[in-house]
């Protein structure tokens, strides 16, 4: 069985709105033969890197840059997992109040060092999320699963 790992910072109630939207995608029904496994940022591991398939990351923009808890995780994560994850699928989305320009950049940055294959466009998010921005999470969340079905 395919794993999905969903590494995400969620600290306010629009990026759980998000999230969830992203994990209902993740888990449809229509979604066969894989698991999903949900990690805080803080508390995602090289292991659970490794013992993944695909991944799905999810941040606030904060200060211009994806939010500490996330870039810690790649901190973590970066040399034990780069040679093994190497081509590996991978999906994102960005809360911001009013830009999130800086933290694509640097999501972007980080995964294509990594060599992380990005297989479905990233959402991003400027205020209050709407039902467009949820529908998007959710296909993202859909797609990125999907994309590991056997």
């Amino acid at each position: 069985m395919a794993t999905l790992l969903i590494v995400h910072h969620t600290p306010s109630p629009n990026c759980q709105a998000l999230f969830e939207a992203v994990v209902s995608g993740a888990t449809t029904d229509d979604i066969e033969g894989v698991r999903v496994v949900r990690r805080a940022a803080l508390c995602a591991t090289a292991s659970d890197v490794l013992a993944a398939d695909g991944y799905l990351l999810g941040t606030p923009a904060n200060l211009g840059y994806m939010s500490g808890a996330l870039k810690h995780f790649f901190d973590q994560v970066y040399y034990p997992c780069l040679d093994e994850t190497r081509g590996r699928p991978f999906g994102y989305y960005v809360h911001g109040g009013n830009d999130v320009t800086g933290a694509v950049r640097g999501i972007e940055s980080i995964t294509t060092g990594l060599g992380w294959r990005r297989t479905a466009d990233a959402v991003t998010v400027t205020g209050a999320p709407g039902k467009a921005d949820t529908e998007a999470c959710w296909e993202l969340g859909a797609t990125v699963a999907a994309g590991l079905m056997d």
